[in-house]
Parts: structure tokens; sequence; C-alpha cells
């Protein structure tokens, strides 16, 4: 029956407007593997997108809208200052109904789901459905506090009231960075890491648990040569300190590569200091593509 036809399939994302020269933002999953991007604005005009750069290990991607024309931009808030109970207010392309807007309270805040590496979600009951993916997540000033990315439903048919959106604070420095450089520029230690347990505190003689437990150095690595041994309790890095296991890999993610840092770790019962240059973590061989 002749050629067999490629079949040509279409997803549905929402995105929204950083720039006045049409600086779009979204998922990564939405564009993922994408031929042609199509971004629709107000519901009525359409414009070819290109990717400026994408960030699949925070879902974040940044695109440029083929025209001249000049856009009215949203502006982001700060995310850190969102409260749990705060209204909030989603706007996206749920199910192809563009525009569609839905309210509702943050539920939560420092969530992961196991998604993504760099997860810090927001969690909030506004109802985001399939095709709010890529959407902004407002508070009542009308800024932007999160990108919506993620539903948790039976069956991913709709929305149980429980939508996780990437906090603005986090999603800005991965933005300017795409669109800077094309792509993220992450400083990378070469730990492997493990949670301190009351055990493990009771037996450094720490006091309560705190800090990352380093369970492993990669050879050749900014931790190796700055002198990190495995047992070793990362209590403060960079000036910023450590509470939990998880605080570590996301504050050394943001720090940027060739940075110089002092560490306070604790070894055999007590603080030391050491200073170590980063390594960029797109570069380690760890983290290469197969």
């Amino acid at each position: 029956f002749g050629d067999p036809q490629e079949r040509q399939s279409a997803a549905l994302g929402s995105g929204f407007i950083i720039d006045e020269a049409g600086i779009v933002i979204t998922n990564n999953h939405v564009i993922q593997d994408a031929d042609d991007i199509i971004v629709r604005v107000n519901g009525d005009q359409e414009f070819k997108a290109k990717v400026l750069g994408a960030d699949p290990l925070m879902d974040i991607a940044v695109l440029q809208l083929e025209t001249n024309e000049k856009f009215i931009p949203v502006a982001f808030g700060d995310s850190d200052k969102a409260r749990i109970g705060d209204w909030v207010i989603a706007i996206g392309n749920p199910f192809g109904l563009g525009g569609t807007v839905t309210s509702g309270i943050i539920s939560a805040r420092n969530r992961q789901i196991g998604l993504t590496r760099y997860e810090d979600f927001i969690q909030t009951d506004a109802s985001i459905n399939q095709g709010n993916s890529g959407g902004p997540l407002f508070n009542l000033k009308g800024e932007v506090i999160g990108v919506n990315t993620a539903i948790i439903a039976p069956g991913q048919s709709g929305s149980i009231g429980i939508g996780f959106a990437i906090p603005a604070n986090a999603a800005s420095n991965v933005i300017d960075q795409l669109i800077k450089f094309g792509e993220t520029k992450r400083g990378w230690l070469g730990v492997r890491i493990q949670e301190v347990t009351k055990e493990m505190a009771s037996v450094a003689n720490l006091g309560d648990p705190r800090g990352a437990f380093i369970g492993g150095v990669s050879e050749g690595s900014p931790a190796e040569k700055g002198g990190m041994k495995s047992g070793d309790i990362v209590l403060e890095f960079d000036g910023q300190k450590i509470k939990t296991m998880r605080n570590l890999p996301k504050v050394v993610a943001n720090t940027p590569p060739n940075k110089r840092v002092a560490l306070k770790v604790w070894r055999d019962k007590k603080t030391i200091t050491l200073k170590l240059t980063l390594g960029r973590m797109e570069s380690a061989k760890e983290f290469k593509k197969q």
C-alpha cells in the first residue's frame, strides 16, 4: 500500500513571555524532540519559535518567538516570600482550552516527588491539568512565583488538587544562564552523599543530625583535590548552612564553576575548613551523555 506514512503528533503545553522581544518560558518536556514549535499568543496570533536553551534537569526551556513584534511581558516575584496558605492563580492551556485561569492556595513548599534532579516544588491546589505544563503560577500581585510543571492524578486523567510548580527563584537562575549561554553552568563537587542519621551523628559526636554525609569522593574531582574524604560531614558550603543532605546538591549547582569556595566539614569530632575550586557539572565525565 505504498510508503508507510510517518505519524505526526502534536503536544500541547503552556508558557509565558518574560521579555517584550518575545522570549517565552515553558517546560523542557513540552518542547523536547519537537520538529516545529508554534506559540499562540492571546488566543489569535500564532508565531513560530526557536529554542534558545533547554535544561532537562530542572525541566525549563527558553524560546524566542520569530517575529519583530513587541509583547507585554510578565515579571518574576520572589518565590522565597511565598507562604503556605497564600492565594495563587494558574493560567494555562489545559486540554487545549487556552487562557484558562484557576485559583487556589499554596499547599506546601520544598516538595520532592522524584520527577527531576533539582526539585524544590511549590505545591498548590489550584487546578492544574494536562496542557498547563510550562504556564505561570501568579501571586495576587500578578508576579510569577512558579512554573507549573506536574500533576499527580489517578491515571493522569484530571486534577485532584495536587499540582506542582518550579519556584521562580530557582527557575530565574537557570533562565538567565540559558539566555546568556544557551546552556546551564552548574558547580560540581564530585561526591556521593547520604543522609546523616541519628546514629551517625551520635557516633561522630555531632549532636543533632545535620549536614550531608560524604559516602564517597570521585577520583580527580574538585572534592578529592580539595582534600575531602569519605566520612566527612559537610555542615557549611560557601557560607550557606547545609541543614540536610538535600541542601548540598542544590547549593553546589547554584554556585558558578571555577569559584573558589570554603567548606566547613565535621571530621574526627571537630570542625575543619577546606578550600577548593569547583568544577562544572555539565562537563564532568559522570554527567556526559553515554
